[in-house]
């Protein structure tokens, strides 16, 4: 993505470029003033390329990711959780690890979902739409990661023209609906509480074992 916005903007400050050759070049007493706009359009857009540049640095992601992560502490207590609406909505979910794909396999625990936060509409990295967690000795939970979904706009699966992007990482999918009546989508795991081996936003955590 940051690729993307880079490529966007070098390509603007091309043409600028080219418009100010050309008014440098050109007659008339708008001349100066063609010149002097063309000069500020070119400071904006780089300014622009630096803004996107430290947003989707490595430094820029991990300040944002503590930002979310600050936000959604609260949520370390289940039941603020229930309050803001999120319920547990499946079982705790593990799988084997699979030797020939070290991304696959672990726990991800139980899925608290959020309906009104599943709907289709811009994505907010500060309201998942889901929240998992770890069921503890005493009936407690523990929370692991945040989820983010988002709908299929085609219902294709051979399709991801509208494939998401969040914290400079795509999201996996599309993917068939996981129960009846859950849509083909896309979705991402955050591990913000727990770490994992496997990657920030691996889908499983291998050190997350089901009770």
């Amino acid at each position: 993505m940051k690729q993307q916005f880079t490529r966007a903007v070098a390509l603007l400050l091309v043409a600028v470029a080219v418009g100010a050759a050309a008014a440098s070049a050109g007659n008339g007493g708008h001349k100066a003033s063609r010149a002097a706009a063309l000069r500020q359009q070119v400071a904006a857009l780089k300014a622009q390329a630096r803004r996107l540049n430290d947003r989707y640095s490595p430094a820029g992601i991990s300040r944002q990711l503590a930002k979310v992560k600050a936000a959604l502490d609260k949520y370390q207590s289940v039941d603020a959780a229930k309050a803001d609406g999120y319920a547990p909505a499946s079982p705790c979910e593990a799988t084997p690890t699979d030797p020939d794909a070290s991304w696959w396999g672990g726990g991800m625990g139980v899925h608290f979902v959020n309906p009104k936060l599943m709907a289709p509409g811009p994505i907010d990295p500060a309201k998942p739409p889901i929240l998992t967690y770890l069921p503890t000795a005493g009936g407690g939970y523990q929370l692991l990661a945040a989820e983010y979904f988002k709908p299929d706009a085609d219902q294709n699966v051979r399709t991801d023209g509208d494939r998401p992007t969040l914290f400079g990482r795509a999201f996996d999918g599309p993917m068939l609906g996981h129960a009846p009546g859950m849509p083909i989508h896309y979705d991402l795991h955050v591990w913000l509480w727990k770490a994992n081996h496997s990657g920030l936003f691996a889908p499983y955590n291998p050190d997350v074992t089901c009770p």
